[in-house]
């Protein structure tokens, strides 16, 4: 019988992530967002690879990204709603956390499980945020997909990607928890 780790689980049972429009000051500092870093890079790595990186985004870097969330959807013809929305997250956040995709040149390991591995960061991260009491809310959208974007925003290399923006800070107001999945709906259960 495995030694079960009960908090853990309670955690892991009733975890949620925060709307970013919820999260406010303060957000964890240099000290406080170390250890959260270094637990979400505990996640699962095959072949060792470490196909990411990390940027942390504070405030003025965030609003320089909003300008540019502008910027970018008119050059790719996105309409007004569907530039501010992405740009309200960049305005408003107090702290991002960028996980960024390397994919590693790798004769064993196929390039779509480096992309699962950067996924696991995001979610480790995100849980690491939330574990550690912050809000947290893991966003990604269209800015995130275009390459023009990663490449001016943050420098991105052609072999690199944005997974996932992790944005973290003080809960200011709690909505309601969201319908979650029917857990015998979508299990099969294959005894032979």
């Amino acid at each position: 019988m495995p030694d079960p780790n009960q908090a853990a689980m309670k955690f892991l049972l009733t975890r949620r992530s925060r709307p970013f429009k919820t999260l406010g000051l303060p957000a964890p500092d240099r000290e406080a967002l170390r250890p959260i870093l270094t637990a979400a890079m505990r996640t699962p790595d095959h072949g060792k690879l470490e196909p990411w990186r990390l940027i942390v985004l504070e405030a003025p870097a965030l609003r320089r990204l909003a300008d540019l969330v502008t910027e970018r959807g008119k050059a790719l013809g996105k309409s007004d709603e569907d530039i501010a929305k992405p740009r309200l997250a960049y305005e408003v956040s107090p702290l991002a956390v960028a996980v960024i995709e390397v994919q590693q040149p790798s004769e064993k390991i196929p390039a779509i499980e480096m992309t699962y591995a950067a996924g696991a960061a995001c979610l480790a991260l995100l849980n690491a945020a939330l574990a550690s009491g912050w809000g947290a809310n893991w966003l990604s959208g269209w800015p995130s997909h275009d390459p023009g974007f990663g490449v001016e925003a943050l420098g991105l290399a052609e072999n690199e990607r944005i997974a996932g923006l992790i944005h973290i800070g003080t809960e200011k107001a709690t909505p309601p928890d969201r319908p979650r999945p029917d857990i015998d709906a979508i299990t099969t259960w294959v005894e032979a």
